[in-house]
């Protein structure tokens, strides 16, 4: 039994003394399973550091029987240096706080026999696993075209993170891979694993929860070892940590969980709401203390998310206040399309700066990473800095810089630098071996690296399939060639990509990125149309690749919803809310009800990151893989409360025709029953334009307009109906293009 120390007078002690009554009550809650449900901005890591060194400095258990559990490095350093700070030499021995898998890595370490591994085993990356995974494809004999190494490791991801073995993975679930052979193929990796002294981050997980369950007097040791268990963002745990985190506090019963059911925004990583949601069926005689006290945002910041989010059912609920006052209402303003959207925050940012105020206090949030791409181009042609969190700047971008590899050697077909970056992606059966062989005999011979090819087929250096391959990319290469006078520049780069073969290999990559990088793709024919030729393009990109990424100073924020979690700016910015956007019409159609509820927390994570100012926007146009569409603003914005949003139609300039009927058939209604959705089933011109009536939007899907009739639209200029559907019709715009638009955007000639 650990003494305890004197009476503290706990007052004097600054990290103690500004704790608000709820916050104390977390902090000096002794023993059984506490849940802090802590909306944003309310402080829950500072409780649950502060609880830490309140169990140490009161030795209700010395520093190596506390069991601290975060996400991420950064906030267990984070956490670790804050009791630093506070205890100093008390802390050294909190050996067991840190991230869930390199607290995993430490139990194996002690007990690797008991798992068939060494301990000095290897913790694989992401491409060490896909290497090993492709070559048990091969050696079953399966078409590792057909199904992809990356698939089956995204796969085998998705069962580690529920907790699976490979035994008991499911008969409906092995049919996800190679017609039946999932289960097999994951059994055969673990075996491989074990061969190789390999383990992957998974099994840091997965492997402990084994060791415990057949070891019962090892996972007894840990229980009596961890006398209290903390574990910050509770809501991101996975079905494994959960299995985990039961095993270890099944017999002390003190675990303390943080967490905020409102900011669960990551079930495409394996993030379990219902987790957080059960905590009290799940932990008997559990306690819940709320963390409602804002100490980031402005009331009406608060009352706008607070309002979206409660129409949300899954939730345990709280609703957060402030005592710094109102500030200034969440402004939601219209615009024509995405450039006007890009310009108008742009004029924003720059007032920010010409007001002396900091740049680093304003972030640019997007739903989908395609978006950037608009905002980027626009903050490099006024000289505005910035910079993108959570990844790289659009243009340097993978997926984008194969693509322009690709319109590069369609312009100049002796671009040999180009050619070596794609001659083989999408894989073609042209090896390293091959591609050196080409490099060698253009450097020996002094000629482009397209000429040597030619030159080795000819010879017969080349045969079989590398030949095949090698001869069509060529003759690709001259048609793009000699068809670059004769498209428009989106269309001849769509042509070029798509016969690379490029896209079609992405849309069957099924990992989680891969949508994106579509998004992306399209995202960069559309940048193209404001140039003359593609060689202007080129030109452009070469210049803004150039620009000097570590210079010094203020720059804004460019990132997605997701990558701003944890973050906090004075003025946010929320560009495309728009149904399809956001909420995200894939994650709706593949979840449901469960995703959309996911995408409407994600909007409470947006809105929240503001401390002064939030600014959301929704586009009448967007052009959406590579084609115009009219949009509908998102249902979120229907969600807004009207006492705490002002909505700004200032920047709008046909505002009318926003608001006069859309078409009500393309949108799923009985997912969509919020009194702004049926505001709009019933809005009627004579009604006036109130911020209450955000969708205006008919039934009727008879249009007054016919193919061949001659139209004008205030943006695109004279055109010609080619097909009608319904209220949207597909015109020809002669130089703007073919385009997809609502019939209520132009007048008949």
């Amino acid at each position: 039994m650990i003494e305890k120390t004197p009476q503290i007078n706990y007052e004097e002690i600054e990290i103690f003394s500004r704790l608000n009554k709820p916050q104390r009550k977390a902090v000096f809650h002794n023993e059984g399973p506490l849940l802090v449900l802590a909306g944003a901005g309310t402080g829950k890591t500072g409780v649950l550091t502060t609880r830490l060194i309140r169990l140490l400095i009161e030795r209700k258990a010395l520093p190596g029987e506390l069991l601290s559990v975060t996400f991420t490095n950064k906030a267990a350093n984070e956490m670790r240096e804050r009791v630093n700070k506070q205890i100093g030499d008390l802390s050294s021995g909190l050996k067991w706080l840190g991230t869930f898998h390199s607290i995993g890595a430490q139990i194996l370490r002690y007990h690797p026999e008991k798992i068939e591994l060494k301990n000095n085993f290897v913790i694989l990356n992401t491409d060490d696993q896909t290497r090993l995974l492709k070559q048990i494809i091969i050696d079953e004999n399966i078409d590792e075209k057909r199904w992809s190494p990356k698939i089956l490791l995204n796969l085998i991801d998705q069962w580690k993170n529920k907790g699976l073995y490979p035994n008991q993975i499911s008969s409906g679930e092995k049919d996800y891979f190679a017609n039946g052979k999932g289960k097999k193929l994951y059994a055969l990796y673990q075996e491989r694993l074990k061969f190789f002294n390999a383990a992957d981050f998974g099994d840091l997980i997965l492997e402990v929860i084994r060791l415990f369950e057949e070891n019962t007097d090892i996972l007894e040791s840990y229980q009596k070892r961890f006398k209290f268990t903390l574990v910050d963002e509770y809501q991101d745990t996975n079905t494994a940590q959960y299995k985990l985190l039961r095993l270890i506090s099944d017999k002390s019963k003190n675990i303390c969980c943080v967490g905020d059911d409102d900011q669960s925004i990551y079930s495409w990583r394996g993030a379990e709401v219902s987790n957080i949601l059960r905590f009290e069926k799940d932990f008997k005689d559990s306690k819940i203390i709320r963390l409602e006290e804002n100490y980031r945002s402005s009331g009406h910041i608060l009352g706008a998310a607070s309002k979206l989010i409660e129409k949300n059912s899954s939730r345990l609920g709280k609703t957060l206040w402030t005592s710094s006052g109102d500030g200034e209402k969440v402004l939601v303003t219209s615009v024509w399309d995405g450039e006007e959207e890009a310009r108008i925050i742009s004029t924003e940012l720059e007032s920010i700066m010409q007001k002396n105020r900091d740049l680093n206090e304003a972030a640019v949030l997007v739903r989908a990473s395609f978006q950037m791409r608009e905002f980027e181009d626009r903050f490099i042609s006024i000289g505005l800095p910035y910079k993108v969190i959570g990844g790289p700047r659009f243009y340097e971008r993978k997926e984008i810089r194969d693509c322009n590899a690709y319109l590069r050697l369609a312009l100049l077909p002796t671009d040999s630098l180009a050619l070596q970056r794609v001659i083989n992606t999408p894989k073609r059966g042209i090896g390293e071996t091959s591609v050196k062989k080409i490099r060698d005999y253009s450097k020996k011979n002094n000629i482009p690296m397209i000429e040597a090819s030619n030159d080795l087929i000819i010879n017969s250096t080349f045969k079989g399939k590398t030949k095949e391959s090698l001869l069509q990319l060529i003759n690709l290469i001259y048609r793009w060639h000699d068809q670059i006078d004769k498209h428009n520049n989106n269309e001849l780069a769509e042509m070029i990509i798509e016969d690379s073969g490029y896209l079609e290999m992405l849309r069957k990559d099924e990992s989680l990125t891969s949508t994106g990088r579509v998004e992306n793709i399209y995202e960069l024919f559309k940048s193209l149309e404001p140039f003359e030729s593609i060689q202007a393009y080129l030109e452009h990109i070469s210049l803004v690749m150039e620009i000097d990424r570590d210079q010094d100073g203020q720059k804004v924020s460019l990132m997605t919803l997701h990558a701003a979690k944890g973050l906090e700016f004075d003025y946010i910015f929320l560009p495309g809310w728009e149904e399809g956007v956001f909420p995200n019409q894939r994650a709706i159609d593949e979840g449901g009800q469960d995703s959309l509820e996911e995408e409407r927390r994600l909007a409470y994570v947006g809105i929240t990151r503001a401390k002064k100012k939030s600014s959301i926007f929704f586009s009448a146009n967007r052009k959406m893989h590579n084609q115009w569409i009219s949009s509908v603003p998102s249902r979120f914005v229907n969600e807004l409360p009207e006492n705490n949003t002002e909505l700004n139609m200032s920047h709008f300039s046909v505002e009318k025709e926003l608001f006069k009927k859309k078409d009500f058939s393309d949108f799923d209604q009985s997912d969509y029953e919020t009194p702004g959705w049926e505001r709009g089933k019933n809005f009627t011109d004579t009604q006036s334009l109130e911020h209450k009536n955000t969708k205006f939007i008919e039934n009727s899907n008879n249009s007054s307009f016919h193919m061949g009739s001659k139209v004008i639209h205030k943006k695109f200029g004279e055109g010609k109906v080619l097909s009608v559907d319904g209220k949207k019709l597909t015109i020809n715009f002669g130089k703007g293009g073919t385009r997809k638009v609502m019939e209520n955007f132009v007048e008949e000639l």
